[in-house]
């Protein structure tokens, strides 16, 4: 089974896990999610790959990590995560890429994220819930940082905190490759 299917296989599982805990019928997670009823049962039913944006739509909507969408397999308190198994959600052809390094759903959840923009590239974000914070930390080049509109520079060496509950994109304006960690606090269904 390849990874992509392995993925599949994992998402489906765990969507249909975390929408029966929440007790959520098909049409309530659409509602919540915003992603139509029938691209939740397609998704369900491992029959289709959705996009880095419906994913996270689905975890925002069920109050859990994409982490916990794509691996519920729960370990002791503390969890290795190896380079070879964090998962690549999000790639351009010229290069730029984000990683999920890690994620817990320890008083909510929370997520630790690689990211590698090249130059001239730049990935949005819808917003997330209510109470939803991100912190990032520039390790190379210079992020230029637009939340609700207004652009922020980030550069090398320095940190950004802000609440992400307003649509935020990440984008590199610079020459050289912008690389970063990021963090996601998302606050727990109530």
């Amino acid at each position: 089974m390849s990874d992509l299917d392995q993925l599949t296989q994992s998402l489906a599982r765990n969507l249909r896990r975390w929408r029966g805990e929440r007790g959520f019928t098909l049409d309530a997670l659409a509602a919540r999610a915003g992603v139509s009823r029938g691209m939740i049962i397609q998704i369900e039913q491992a029959r289709t790959n959705p996009s880095v944006g419906t994913t996270v739509k689905l975890a925002d909507a069920l109050g859990v990590s994409i982490t916990t969408l794509l691996d519920y397999e729960q370990g002791p308190q503390v969890r290795i995560v190896p380079a070879d198994q964090a998962v690549r959600m999000w790639s351009t052809p010229a290069g730029s890429h984000t990683t999920l390094l890690v994620g817990t759903e320890a008083r909510g959840p929370l997520e630790l994220w690689r990211w590698v923009l090249l130059p001239g590239e730049a990935s949005s974000s819808d917003p997330h819930p209510p109470g939803t914070t991100e912190l990032l930390h520039v390790t190379a080049g210079e992020l230029t940082l637009v939340v609700d509109g207004e652009p922020h520079t980030v550069p090398e060496g320095a940190s950004a905190a802000f609440e992400a509950n307003v649509p935020h994109v990440y984008r590199n304006e610079g020459a050289g490759t912008v690389e970063m960690i990021m963090s996601v606090s998302i606050p727990p269904v109530r």
